[in-house]
């Protein structure tokens, strides 16, 4: 028996998430099946990352345990004929017995994508959320500047998480413009339950001029899930990736901000 991990990037409209669930499309449960009938073996992948229904990612992580002969390095690309073409393999290695992303020290890399337009565009309805405003992205990169570092983020986290603890760390967080899209991107050492969409929802309210710049500290301090703006639309969501680093991480990783 060996253990392979596999990069899964998918276009998450069609799925009710990764995680399995009765009775619903899920990326995970499309895995399972695929597995099946590649080797023929009941087997049950476990992700780094469970997305929510409608988002989208481009490097999330799984691993599999399988008694396959099919060698590690060619496990993604046999898999593919099985699987739909939203859902695809971006690479698979081999790792040890006991290796689990979702256990190694992290830094994951979302990006939310905003398409300022006065009239929607369908093209791109599943991959961004609409703002028909104007938006001040100034505004919002010095909002978001306030979120960077170890914080508590009990402010953009949605009711009913279970978590020991609702501090976190983010690394950087900075706006972008292409064309008619603003790209929000946020990398940080874990999230909480909704949290990146929480912060592109309050990010809006700032770059809409709704809310002062000076409101974000309050916001954090508050520790209060109402004081923040609302939760961003899934569709506009994608998990880009996940470095890992399962020896700890490097020093200097957090002054660098890399």
């Amino acid at each position: 028996m060996g253990r392979i991990m596999l990069e899964v990037a998918y276009d998450g409209s069609a799925y009710h998430g990764w995680q399995m669930e009765p009775g619903v499309p899920t990326v995970e449960s499309c895995l399972n099946a695929a597995l099946e009938r590649l080797t023929g073996e009941r087997i049950q992948v476990s992700g780094a990352s469970r997305t929510d229904a409608g988002v989208h990612a481009l490097g999330n992580l799984c691993v599999l345990d399988t008694e396959s002969p099919i060698p590690p390095a060619r496990m993604g690309a046999a898999l593919q004929a099985y699987l739909p073409p939203d859902i695809v393999i971006r690479d698979s290695r081999a790792v040890a017995a006991d290796f689990h992303p979702r256990f190694c020290d992290s830094v994951k890399e979302y990006e939310y994508t905003l398409y300022r337009d006065p009239k929607a565009n369908p093209l791109v309805r599943n991959r961004s959320w609409h703002i028909y405003r104007h938006l001040d992205p100034e505004a919002m990169a010095r909002g978001g500047a306030q979120m960077v570092g170890e914080q508590d983020f009990a402010s953009f986290c949605a009711a009913g998480a279970q978590v020991s603890s609702t501090v976190r760390r983010i690394l950087s967080l900075d706006i972008r413009e292409e064309g008619p899209f603003l790209i929000i991107n946020v990398r940080g050492n874990g999230f909480l339950y909704n949290m990146v969409r929480i912060i592109s929802g309050t990010l809006v309210q700032l770059g809409l001029g709704r809310w002062p710049v000076e409101r974000v500290s309050q916001i954090i301090a508050a520790r209060d899930r109402s004081q923040a703006g609302p939760t961003a639309p899934p569709q506009g969501l994608c998990l880009m990736k996940i470095d890992l680093f399962p020896a700890g991480y490097p020093e200097g990783l957090w002054k660098e901000g890399r």
